[in-house]
């Protein structure tokens, strides 16, 4: 069977790192009569080719040269397969990938989960190595061991088409990835399917999960990976299991045998490892193997200007006769000694020119501290100020409305920052928002809120009042919306039985405007990227009122797509945008489509405390629907005779939204105009708005009493009286 493009690159890329292995070191590896090599494999000391030639058992390698493939293998205490040793702390191992494959009818053909128990002292590299699954309908776990204790994570690929795959990417169709965390002493994947691959089985009927590093693993082909048998794993290793300063206190034992050389403690796994100090390099582990870097023989290593001098574990930097300066590039360097007069003036115009770059650099640091920079160049892509149309607040009379920011006054804690319940001087109560510290992301968030609240005005929209810019964190002011989150009314029971449908339909319909207005009706159209019953405020009345533009992004006029890093939030994330990473006004479509489901059934958006059928709400309420049970997941108390078609119509509104393709889900206007008609009386009132009638019935069709949840097939939808 011939080898596919995937497992080239990754032959190719072993080869290439252990050849580089070779070829950067010019210095003993092994101890003193003893093999240093296994094929291609360089076997420094520690380890060790025979007991005598290794520092113990733990370091022990085979070397199998009786290999079918002609080509001399390695083996690590007889049972782990390795392809490269460093000296650094790490060793690639060849672990078997976990499979799992169907027939046709769902039937189980192949599997296994093989799992790889380190020895004492060895580690799993939690930076390098990620958690992988690949197939369209799959789910994995992987197990691992801290210390005494289990650890579990895990993650799904799904596709519903071939073409669904996005080659190279693994964000969820057709692969996914999670990372591990440290101490992880073995590991294990195990693989589940949804549908025992009966969907896909035509162009894929098999799923694989693995640990692997992840700059060596690159999903360049997912339908055909049956080729691939082993992946390499970066396995963090140490001496014994004692600290520097333990190790240290015996040193007949202490590995770092050079006299140049120095210990270091992990950060991930036991006991100790040993560098070359600085301007050395070989092997610590042998008594001379840290050999001095002449620095002078290449230019790239050293920083002279004039003339290089290579002393133990550096160098010096020096001017010829008739020259002065310290030698060095960039600090000086070598100048000829004019006159006591030119000295003088080189002094006083250091002297001046440090303290006037000093007052610039103090200059700028307060104004980026502030946001200002960035405030002034947005600015200039627009035609008149933004900051005209919010107050801007001193510090001393935000500190006065909360009581110097007290605990007390803090009503919520987000991502971005926290915000404080504030009392103005005229006792108007509002709504302050810090961010945490001042770093550039935050600062980044501050600003692209203030100019998308300053520019948008909608009775649905929580109400910018201004900002404070004399602080060391920035601040915004809000209105203050008193009655909690749409979130927290639906969670809490004893606030959920005053969500009525009727109130229900309302806020959804009231965010659906929100949403259209920003996409369509503002002077420029913004995407708002979180979308969520957390950043849906209530006021007294089950008013609906958007919130924390944080993540929201300006979209230009021509409607291009803008590339980003994906932000948001799970169970609520666009799976077009996740693999594409480009926005568009869909995404925030989808969102408002898990927000509808949430007014639906009253359960989160993510639950990992359901079944793992039930966790993820969207998918799980799709699946219901093919099952023609949308009832079963309803929230009780808003069924009756009088609301049950309202609620099949928004289920459908709902369903609508959710669709995988971006280009499948309506627009939010049309969202909006939908949930509109609903509110006033259903279809009947749709004659209101004859304008808009083709893009209402483009949602909802022309029947009712058969109702069809599929884009491929009918399903209808009995509605129990």
């Amino acid at each position: 069977m011939a080898i596919n493009k995937f497992m080239i690159r990754l032959l190719l890329t072993i080869i290439f790192i252990s050849k580089s292995v070779v070829s950067i070191s010019n210095f003993s590896l092994a101890k003193l009569d003893c093999r240093d090599h296994c094929g291609n494999i360089p076997i420094p000391y520690p380890f060790g080719l025979t007991e005598k030639c290794s520092l113990n058992d733990y370091f022990l390698v085979t070397c199998n040269e009786t290999s079918r493939s002609h080509h001399p293998k390695a083996y690590l205490m007889n049972s782990m397969h390795i392809s490269d040793i460093s000296l650094d702390g790490q060793i690639r191992v060849l672990q078997d990938i976990s499979h799992d494959c169907y027939a046709p009818n769902g039937a189980s053909v192949s599997g296994n989960n093989p799992s790889i128990t380190l020895p004492d002292h060895y580690t799993v590299n939690n930076t390098a190595n990620k958690v992988t699954i690949v197939g369209c309908d799959t789910y994995g776990f992987f197990y691992g061991t801290i210390g005494n204790h289990n650890y579990t994570t895990g993650c799904a690929a799904t596709c519903n088409t071939k073409d669904d795959l996005l080659e190279g990417s693994c964000s969820g169709l057709g692969c996914c990835q999670t990372a591990i965390p440290q101490e992880i002493s073995s590991a294990q994947v195990e693989l589940h399917s949804f549908h025992n691959y009966t969907n896909v089985n035509d162009f894929n009927n098999c799923g694989y999960g693995f640990v692997v590093e992840e700059s060596v693993f690159s999903p360049a082909n997912l339908t055909n990976f049956r080729d691939v048998k082993k992946l390499p794993m970066v396995v963090d290793w140490g001496i014994d299991d004692k600290s520097c300063w333990e190790a240290q206190k015996n040193r007949s034992s202490y590995a770092c045998n050079s006299s140049n050389s120095e210990c270091s403690d992990p950060r991930n796994g036991s006991g100790y490892r040993c560098f070359c100090k600085k301007g050395y390099e070989g092997n610590p582990y042998l008594p001379h193997g840290c050999q001095d870097i002449d620095e002078c023989k290449d230019p790239s290593l050293n920083n002279c200007e004039k003339h290089c001098e290579n002393n133990k574990g550096g160098y010096r930097c020096s001017c010829p006769k008739g020259y002065l300066g310290d030698g060095t590039k960039g600090s000086g360097g070598c100048y000829r000694d004019k006159s006591l007069e030119l000295k003088l003036v080189a002094a006083c115009w250091t002297y001046f020119e440090l303290r006037r770059r000093k007052l610039i650099k103090m200059k700028q640091t307060f104004f980026l501290q502030n946001g200002g920079l960035l405030l002034q160049e947005k600015l200039r892509k627009r035609d008149r100020s933004l900051l005209e149309m919010v107050k801007i607040f001193t510090s001393s009379e935000l500190k006065k409305a909360t009581n110097n920011f007290h605990e007390n006054m803090i009503i919520g804690k987000g991502g971005y920052g926290t915000v404080y319940k504030g009392i103005l001087q005229n006792n108007k109560v509002v709504a302050i928002k810090k961010s945490k510290e001042v770093y550039p992301s935050q600062i980044e968030q501050f600003i692209n809120e203030l100019i998308i609240l300053s520019q948008v005005r909608h009775r649905n929209i929580v109400r910018l009042l201004g900002c404070c810019l004399e602080t060391q964190v920035p601040l915004l002011v809000y209105e203050f919306i008193g009655n909690g989150t749409l979130y927290e009314n639906l969670q809490n029971k004893d606030k959920s039985q005053f969500l009525s449908w009727e109130n229900r339909l309302k806020i959804a319909a009231e965010t659906a405007d929100v949403l259209s207005y920003l996409h369509s009706a503002a002077s420029n159209p913004i995407i708002h990227r979180d979308i969520k019953s957390a950043n849906i405020l209530l006021d007294a009345l089950f008013t609906a009122k958007v919130s924390d533009f944080g993540a929201s992004r300006l979209v230009p006029l021509d409607r291009a797509q803008l590339s980003t890093m994906v932000q948001g939030t799970l169970g609520y994330l666009d799976p077009e945008y996740m693999q594409t990473s480009q926005l568009t006004e869909k995404s925030d479509v989808y969102s408002f489509g898990v927000v509808l489901l949430e007014l639906l059934t009253g359960r989160k958006a993510l639950n990992y405390d359901k079944p793992e059928e039930e966790i993820n709400l969207a998918n799980f309420f799709l699946y219901i629907l093919r099952k023609d049970r949308l009832f079963e997941i309803l929230e009780e108390n808003i069924v009756c005779d009088e609301t049950r078609e309202q609620i099949i119509e928004v289920s459908k509104l709902a369903k609508k939204c959710l669709n995988v393709r971006g280009d499948d889900r309506p627009t939010m206007k049309e969202m909006a105009m939908a949930l509109d008609a609903l509110r006033l009386g259903g279809r009947n009132s749709w004659a209101k708005v004859e304008d808009d009638q083709e893009e209402i019935e483009s949602l909802f069709g022309k029947g009712l009493s058969s109702i069809s949840f599929s884009d491929d097939h009918s399903e209808s939808i009995t509605v129990p009286r």
